[in-house]
């Protein structure tokens, strides 16, 4: 293969001559046929438009391609091979070009313009995409002009391109081609960015999305959505995925989840779970959505008093993962009474041998299960709280509420009058 290969646009070579060795003309490119590659996706066939037909030419034939020629050996238009579309052919054109995508590194959904391809290892590779208004004026064969109009206003036409390491396709077969950096980068994206995606593409490519992220993003994700779009998103999955995206979510969040649902649909859920987790989350349930017992979670930092400052910081790592806020432990006695409450400041500025009891504060803010989301909010801002224990009606705790839970339930009716 020749080393004429630099860094050439799919624009450029769509449409042109193909010829062999005698210079004769064997038909016209069309497209290539991608594959995963060790690096970025490679061209294992290009596709041509022939006097007999669409007919396809392996790679290994290729012996010059570039913007002004491409040329195969020995190769006769009567040799060549039909073309036979199968389910799991990846056409750059027809499946990348003026598609929707992931740019996961700026977390946002953008069209394909255009594609630069590139020589590595001898294979021709898409090195990167192009989501720019230059790629848009390159297809259209005004690039030059507009280069020159920018000069005459004195502005530059910039290059907007996104490496394909962060490039997440969203048909669900060119999805294939996505390197592990993006598909990694996918689970560390923000839930609201990945909300945002959601609701910013094709309904069908929202599978292409969720197979792209571990469960645990996904409920978290799902949670970040409006209520029908959460529905939306649940019936792209079967039943089996979404009970375990549910077990990775925190309990009054897996609640909201569910409450929207249809009676019968959640309860079969319910059914479906772990015990455990679908008894805390039932338990939610059964409260008034905006009440206490509706926004709180079943899962805090539990503590007894019957250990010193250095257990209880043991504990807070081993538990860390599964409790909603390690701001606060909460201390209680072997039938779920509320002794006393301790920050994670007075842990650490406290020696480890001190007990528990010497410094945790007995004066305790609270409310009960059927309070408003008026007593939540009052009882936070009065007293400075990042969140606080909710007690049953034999004032037992029950879980705790924080303030992020409560703006979550005033943020509708802020935006509604900012709206106004």
């Amino acid at each position: 293969m020749s080393n004429e290969i630099n860094e050439i646009y799919l624009s450029s070579v769509i449409g042109r001559s193909v010829i062999n060795s005698n210079g004769a003309q064997i038909g016209i490119l069309r497209d290539l046929i991608m594959i995963p590659g060790e690096v970025f996706p490679e061209v294992s066939h290009i596709v041509i438009k022939a006097r007999k037909g669409i007919k396809s030419l392996i790679w290994g034939e290729i012996s010059l391609f570039n913007h002004v020629v491409i040329s195969t050996g020995n190769t006769k238009p009567q040799s060549l091979a039909a073309y036979l579309p199968t389910d799991g052919d990846i056409l750059v054109k027809r499946d990348l070009l003026d598609k929707q995508i992931v740019d996961v590194d700026g977390a946002k959904v953008v069209r394909v313009n255009d594609i630069k391809l590139g020589k590595l290892n001898q294979k021709l590779c898409i090195f990167s995409v192009d989501i720019g208004f230059r790629g848009l004026l390159r297809r259209l064969g005004y690039e030059s002009f507009g280069e020159r109009f920018a000069k005459v206003i004195k502005r530059d036409i910039p290059h907007s391109e996104i490496s394909w390491e962060y490039v997440q396709p969203l048909e669900a077969n060119s999805s294939k081609l996505a390197l592990n950096i993006a598909r990694n980068q996918m689970n560390e994206m923000h839930p609201a960015d990945l909300a945002d995606i959601i609701e910013n593409i094709p309904i069908q490519s929202i599978r292409t999305v969720l197979d792209s992220i571990d469960a645990e993003t996904t409920g978290d994700t799902i949670y970040e959505l409006e209520a029908d779009m959460r529905n939306v998103v649940i019936s792209q999955l079967n039943d089996e995925q979404v009970t375990d995206i549910l077990e990775e979510m925190e309990p009054d969040e897996a609640a909201d989840v569910l409450s929207d649902l249809p009676e019968g649909k959640a309860q079969e859920l319910l059914d479906m779970m772990d015990r455990e987790d679908a008894e805390d989350i039932q338990e939610l349930l059964e409260h008034e959505e905006d009440s206490a017992g509706g926004l709180m979670t079943p899962d805090y930092f539990r503590l007894s008093s019957q250990i010193d400052v250095g257990q209880a910081l043991e504990l807070l790592k081993n538990c860390a993962d599964d409790v909603e806020t390690i701001y606060y432990g909460y201390v209680v006695d072997s039938e779920d009474r509320l002794e006393g409450v301790i920050s994670l400041k007075q842990l650490l500025m406290n020696p480890p041998e001190t007990h528990i009891t010497d410094v945790m504060e007995e004066n305790i803010k609270f409310v009960y299960v059927d309070s408003e989301p008026e007593d939540m909010l009052e009882t936070l801002t009065k007293y400075d709280l990042i969140a606080v224990p909710v007690l049953d009606s034999d004032n037992r705790m029950a879980g705790i509420v924080t303030v992020d839970d409560v703006l979550a339930h005033y943020l509708p009716q802020i935006i509604k009058i900012k709206r106004r």
